[in-house]
């Protein structure tokens, strides 16, 4: 791989790590489900000359139509997976125990596809589950992290979302990314509104009164993060195989722990730093395994 696109890689990587702070800061100042709206209304107008209706079934000729799974996707991955992860962040104080949950996404994303579609797998990739989870449950008995409960479990909630949503979305390969990602911006949008209106009482009214730095971070999260990660990723996968890039999105966790603990000085206890290794051990081996067979 050429250098300067190990470098994009490591850049995509801070892009996405940088998020966690985006979302901290932006639901500090703006009601979670509000924030989260926001910004799928700043992705929408991006997304929008790219979006096309995909007619027809998917690639693998099953059930449900390829706009269903577009639809389905974009609601469970977008609305229902950040709308729980802004309540999430907005609870915790300790980001980095979030960023060690968040990484469940991979491990459920794997039990999906074993349950659903009769995926097969040995021993390592076994261990990589059991690894995974079982860092993530050393957070939960660790007591200066008590008061975190809430936001893990939201944040566990919100990585089944992700993947079961990646679960659809394997099935749209060759789906122009900002298709997909504008109609995650459709669907989402209005439900986050009519949640926010609902459960966020004055919510709206108040957003003339939002600080433009939190409305800097909601942009930051919807083009930088969002659009100009998710497009990157998805031109680097056009130039290299999955079994390179995915080694390349490793460090994603260890920047976000790494980066939430030095801004917000927030203590990483030795019970938490054991689960991280486990957690990120876990997740580690179920990526590079599941891409050098995607690779064969």
């Amino acid at each position: 791989m050429a250098p300067q696109h190990v470098a994009a890689m490591l850049g995509i990587c801070a892009l996405w790590a940088g998020n966690m702070i985006a979302i901290r800061e932006a639901v500090v100042a703006i009601p979670p489900l509000m924030a989260v709206a926001l910004r799928y209304a700043v992705m929408l107008p991006v997304c929008l000359p790219h979006m096309r209706w995909l007619p027809g079934p998917p690639a693998d000729g099953g059930t449900p139509s390829r706009m269903t799974l577009v639809l389905l996707a974009g609601l469970v991955g977008g609305g229902l997976h950040f709308g729980l992860g802004g309540v999430a962040f907005a609870a915790a104080r300790n980001l980095s125990a979030l960023a060690i949950a968040g990484q469940l996404g991979v491990p459920f994303s794997l039990l999906l596809a074993i349950l659903l579609q009769g995926e097969r797998i040995q021993w390592r990739r076994a261990l990589g589950i059991a690894l995974a989870f079982g860092g993530v449950a050393l957070l939960v008995f660790d007591p200066r992290i008590a008061q975190e409960r809430l936001a893990l479990w939201l944040t566990v909630a919100a990585s089944f979302c992700w993947a079961l949503s990646t679960l659809w979305l394997r099935r749209l390969s060759g789906t122009h990314v900002l298709n997909l990602m504008g109609w995650q911006a459709a669907v989402s949008l209005p439900v986050l509104l009519a949640a926010s209106l609902l459960l966020e009482p004055g919510a709206l009214g108040r957003l003339a009164a939002t600080p433009l730095s939190a409305m800097g971070w909601v942009v930051y999260s919807a083009l930088g993060a969002s659009l100009v990660g998710h497009a990157g990723m998805s031109w680097m996968l056009q130039r290299y195989p999955v079994s390179v890039i995915t080694p390349l999105t490793l460090p994603t966790p260890v920047f976000a722990i790494a980066l939430t603990t030095a801004v917000y000085r927030t203590p990483v206890t030795p019970l938490m730093a054991l689960g991280a290794v486990l957690t990120l051990t876990g997740v580690a081996i179920i990526a590079l395994r599941t891409a050098r067979k995607a690779g064969r």
